[in-house]
Order: structure tokens, then C-alpha cells, then sequence
């Protein structure tokens, strides 16, 4: 008998047990990036910036209206390129995501963002930066990310402000690369700095002496790439052995560690760039987050983890404020959220814009990228 009671108490256990399991609510999210090619250093950052969200969120007793919530993250390679974030971005609007974090590249991100929004879903980009992504009049579209507005105009003044008196440009013809370039050249010429060439290339470019070549007969004093830190790196060591001495300079695309081993040592103190955002190690609880991600990752933050962190955080806050896990509820709490983070007060204009972002210069000093009084 007591084998048979202790038997029933077990399965009488089992049963309440399951009970509470079945009434956790699981919502499913996004998260889209470059996974793989030569920009998912960028996309695996992001990804363990929302991975590491998430295993927070559902460590916690997270609770939506009452109820236990458990998220489920859905990842997705867009590989950098438009018209796979398109078919990517309809994948997950299928598979009934709440919410999605990302794109990385504003050519991404753009077309994309509008299969989202014809399905009333938000997404968050913690990094694309071409102004023309919060321009198209959806409601859906957030970015948790300085636009190019503020980064090619941050680059240009701080080159006026430090001796530069010319320039060249070389854009890669993405969106971004494009984007950031415009709003540098128009800075640049407001401050008096002579414009000597703009060039071209693409975003899988691996020979730029022709180009370079061409630019070294203007003998510019820096050289703003509108493009990523692949290319950046390469282009960084066609400089030095053309013998073009000249500072390399960039915004958040090509503000990555990886910049630091693709360009070897020809970076030192001859290299500049923009990144949205203030250095971690600045913020309260930036190094208590550098040591989390290690210690889940066994890597370094390369550069907008933090922000793919915050902004899965800001998305679970509006989720709360909306008391549904409907995607349109959540896109219309996102839209009046107010949150204090990692990264300071999350706020977001009529136009999905952060309120105030912060813009961080960095230069190359002791094989590391280093943040510079602006």
C-alpha cells in the first residue's frame, strides 16, 4: 500500500507538473543576419546578442498578462544579400514570430522590412544605419542604432576638427555603403574639406589597386570607405603597398575586431571610425555584460551584440506594457516604450528612430580599437 500511494503521489506530481509546463505560452521570435560569407563575424555577434537575451528571459519568471512566457528563438541566414533577406523575412513571418531582431545590412533590411510590416510584425535592427529604413512610413520598423545622418556626419567633422584638408571616397554600392558616403561628402563639403576623388567597388571587392592607384595621384589626406571591414582590411594593406599615405576612415560597417586582423598592423594610428553607441566599458553593467558573453561564448563582443541584446530586452518590455504576446499589440507598445538599459534610455521617435543615440570615434592604438574624445 505504501508503494502504491507513494506511486500515485509521484504521478499526482507529474500530472501538476505538466499542468504548469502546459500553461507557459511560448512565443517564437526572430533573429536574421549574415551567418555566413564574409560578414558573419557581424551576424554570429548579433545572434548571441538576442541568444543571450533569451536565455535570460527564460531563466526569469517573465510573465505577459499573468501568464509564464518561454521564447523560442528562430535564426536565419540572409547572407548580406537583399534578396535572400526578403525570402528569410517571409520565412519567419510564417512561421508566426512575435518579433524580429535584425536585419544587419541596410540593404537587407530595407526590402525586408516591408514583408514585416505587411504582417504587422516589428523588427528591430541594432545596426542597419541607411536613413531611408525608418523613411518608408511603417509603423513596424525600429532602429536601435545611429542612422548614417549622424555617423558620416560625426567622421567628417571629427577629420575637419584634426588637421585633414582633403579627401577621397570609395563606396562599396550597397545601400549602406552608399548611404554613409552622401552624408559624409555633404558634411565635408559644409566644413571647407576638398573633395579629390570617389571611386567605387562592391561589397565582395578583393582588389582595389586600380582604384587606389588613381586616388594616390590626388594625395588625399584620408580616404572615407563606404563599405564594411572585409574590404576595409584588404584595402587597408593595398594602401601601404602603393605607398598611399593616407588616414582610412569609415563608419560602423567597417568598426569591427575583425578589421584589426584582416588590415594587420598598417591600421596603427592611421585608421578612424564611427560606431552608434557609447564604449561599453562605460556604461553601467558594460562589464559585467562583456564577462556574461564571454563566459556563454567563449568569445569577445565584436561590436553591436550589445544592442541585439538591448533591443530583445526592449521587445520583451513592450510585450509586458501590451500585456499580449499579439505582434501588432507589441509593434504599438514599441512604439511608446521607454526603458532604461545597458545602453542607456531606449526611447523611439514617430519614425522608429532612437531617440538621441550616442556616436563613439575610434582610432587603431596598441593593435586595438580605442574610443576617442570626440
Amino acid at each position: 500500500m505504501r508503494k502504491t500511494s507513494s506511486n500515485i503521489a509521484i504521478a499526482l506530481l507529474a500530472l501538476a507538473s505538466s499542468a504548469v509546463m502546459a500553461q507557459d505560452v511560448v512565443v517564437k521570435i526572430g533573429h536574421a543576419g549574415p551567418l555566413s560569407g564574409p560578414q558573419a563575424t557581424s551576424g554570429k555577434d548579433n545572434e548571441r546578442g538576442v541568444a543571450l537575451a533569451v536565455a535570460e528571459l527564460n531563466a526569469s519568471d517573465f510573465k505577459v498578462a499573468g501568464k509564464r512566457v518561454k521564447f523560442e528563438l528562430l535564426s536565419e541566414d540572409d547572407q548580406a544579400d537583399p534578396r535572400a533577406g526578403v525570402t528569410v523575412a517571409q520565412k519567419l513571418v510564417d512561421q508566426k514570430v512575435a518579433f524580429v531582431l535584425g536585419h544587419y545590412n541596410s540593404g537587407v533590411s530595407i526590402p525586408a522590412s516591408r514583408i514585416y510590416n505587411d504582417a504587422g510584425i516589428a523588427m528591430i535592427s541594432g545596426a542597419s544605419s541607411n536613413p531611408k529604413l525608418t523613411q518608408q512610413g511603417f509603423k513596424t520598423v525600429f532602429r536601435l542604432a545611429a542612422n548614417d545622418n549622424v555617423m558620416g556626419a560625426a567622421i567628417a567633422r571629427y577629420a575637419a576638427d584634426h588637421g585633414v584638408k582633403s579627401v577621397a571616397v570609395v563606396d562599396d554600392r550597397t545601400a549602406y555603403g552608399q548611404g554613409v558616403v552622401d552624408v559624409f561628402l555633404k558634411t565635408a563639403t559644409e566644413l571647407k574639406l576638398k573633395v579629390v576623388g570617389h571611386e567605387f567597388g562592391t561589397d565582395k571587392s578583393t582588389d582595389f589597386t586600380a582604384v587606389l592607384t588613381k586616388l594616390r595621384g590626388e594625395k588625399p589626406d584620408a580616404i572615407f570607405y563606404g563599405g564594411y571591414y572585409a574590404q576595409a582590411g584588404i584595402m587597408a594593406r593595398q594602401m601601404k603597398q602603393l605607398g598611399l599615405d593616407a588616414m582610412l576612415m569609415g563608419g560602423d560597417g567597417i568598426c569591427s575586431n575583425d578589421v584589426l586582423t584582416l588590415g594587420a598592423t598598417v591600421l596603427e594610428g592611421k585608421f578612424i571610425c564611427a560606431q552608434g553607441g557609447s564604449p561599453l566599458a562605460s556604461q553601467p553593467g558594460g562589464a559585467e555584460f562583456t564577462q556574461k558573453f564571454r563566459k556563454a561564448y567563449g568569445a569577445d563582443i565584436d561590436v553591436y551584440a550589445p544592442a541585439f541584446y538591448v533591443a530583445t530586452l526592449a521587445a520583451a518590455k513592450a510585450m509586458q506594457d501590451a500585456g499580449s504576446t499579439d505582434p501588432k499589440q507589441i509593434t504599438a507598445a514599441l512604439a511608446k516604450v521607454d526603458y532604461d538599459s545597458l545602453l542607456g534610455k531606449v526611447k523611439f521617435d514617430a519614425t522608429g528612430e532612437w531617440i538621441n543615440p550616442p556616436v563613439t570615434v575610434y582610432n587603431v592604438l596598441g593593435g586595438k580599437l580605442v574610443p576617442l574624445a570626440k
